[in-house]
């Protein structure tokens, strides 16, 4: 497996997940912030949702010029990365966990409650796992909180090495 994508609502548990598996599985974490930031992504501040505003087709096409000159396999975690397009992804994994637990994640991230809320419907109505099924990627539901999926995915992982 190449290139693998975590996705899933902020404060699900992506980049714990990713750091995870480049430990396990020697791959390379290619976090979409750092990216943004080194090549200038961010396109402005959206300061009713206060979030960055950023043009996705830009980040896709520097994230498929990082995975074209790879040479080793890379994790890339972000609840944009489902956005690449299928061709550039071996697996989608969509990142999932207990409404309780991210509520409290997010408020000890100091999340204002609008957008708490706004995270909360976004992890109920399944928005990332949606998305990414149009885009037609492979797709692995892992929940962070359960230890049995997460024993799944290392297996599958491991399995298609």
């Amino acid at each position: 497996m190449k290139t693998i994508v975590i996705t899933g609502t902020p404060g699900t548990g992506k980049s714990t997940l990713a750091a995870l598996l480049c430990k396990t599985f020697h791959y390379t974490r290619i976090d979409v912030n750092n990216v943004i930031k080194q090549y200038h992504l961010s396109e402005g501040y959206d300061r009713r949702r206060k979030t960055k505003i950023i043009d996705t087709k830009k980040l896709n096409t520097v994230l498929q010029q990082i995975i074209q000159n790879s040479s080793t396999p890379l994790v890339i975690d972000s609840h944009l990365a489902h956005d690449l397009p299928k061709r550039y992804v071996d697996v989608c994994v969509v990142t999932t966990t207990d409404l309780g637990t991210l509520k409290k994640r997010l408020q000890k991230r100091r999340y204002s409650t609008k957008k708490i809320t706004e995270n909360l419907q976004a992890e109920i109505f399944h928005v990332c796992l949606e998305e990414a099924q149009k885009r037609g990627h492979k797709i692995m539901a892992v929940n962070t909180s359960n230890k049995q999926d997460l024993k799944k995915l290392f297996s599958f992982i491991n399995h298609d090495r």
